[in-house]
């Protein structure tokens, strides 16, 4: 399956992800499908649960969107990073908020920072927004996903392994 085709309902019930070869760390703003993500990735049931603190699951680490917002918290950021090999900066394509400073990768020592571009299903994704802010924190490699529907989960799902 390509990266552009979406997954059927009974495809996406039949969906079963393959364990995560990489450990991976999941930085973006209160709202922006970090959790969401997770679940998918860890093949769980999808429902919004808002993240209070550092939330491990597996090979993954979903962080509060307020490490993002405050920037009193990127040391935090930076410490948690690490123990993992690869960070997703992840944009909700929906909201037109610049929410990553140029450069933010740096923050995290020369771990694969990648960017992952969330709900591209949605009416009113703003992808070439998201790319060029990606960009700008210094991403190379950027994949837009929808943890709904499972489109690009499978290119990511293979980056990851």
């Amino acid at each position: 399956m390509s990266a552009a085709e979406v997954l059927t309902e009974e495809q996406m019930h039949d969906f079963v992800p393959a364990p995560l070869g990489r450990r991976l760390m999941l930085v973006g703003t209160t709202g922006s499908g970090k959790t969401t993500l997770m679940q998918a990735l860890l093949g769980e049931e999808l429902k919004y649960i808002k993240t209070q603190a550092m939330d491990y699951r597996g090979k993954i680490l979903d962080t509060p969107g307020e490490f993002v917002e405050m920037p009193r918290f990127y040391n935090a950021l930076t410490v948690s990073s690490a123990d993992y090999e690869v960070v997703a900066l992840v944009h909700d394509s929906s909201r037109q908020v610049n929410c990553f400073p140029p450069n933010f990768n740096a923050l995290f020592n020369n771990r694969d920072v990648i960017g992952v571009i969330t709900k591209v299903d949605v009416e009113k994704s703003g992808l070439s927004f998201s790319r060029r802010m990606l960009e700008n924190a210094g991403v190379k490699r950027i994949f837009e996903i929808s943890s709904v529907s499972g489109k690009g989960m499978q290119e990511l799902m293979d980056y990851l392994s």
